[in-house]
């Protein structure tokens, strides 16, 4: 046997082998592990609590001073503000 027939025969076989590989990898079955899914508990959120507590309230919310601090504070985070803490109240110099 000359060189070039034994490169073209040992070409050949590399072919074969990597063909018949990548056969066999396509038919076999991935062993796909099934796994709960697992739920992450967001961080607890006072403004959010706050929000449910006023929506269930419905029109009353709207009298309510503890809504209306929720409300402001929402607006303030929605916009970026930084919350301004409340003045202290007078009574109209009494």
């Amino acid at each position: 046997m000359d060189g070039k027939m034994l490169a073209r025969l040992g070409a050949l076989v590399f072919v074969a082998v990597a063909m018949t590989a990548a056969a066999i990898e396509m038919t076999r079955k991935e062993d796909v592990a099934v796994s709960k899914p697992v739920r992450l508990q967001p961080p607890r959120d006072p403004l959010r609590e706050g929000q449910r507590r006023c929506q269930q309230l419905g029109q009353d919310a709207a009298g309510d001073a503890g809504c209306l601090s929720v409300w402001a504070e929402n607006r303030d985070r929605f916009l970026g503000r930084t919350p301004v803490p409340a003045a202290p109240h007078q009574n109209g110099g009494q």
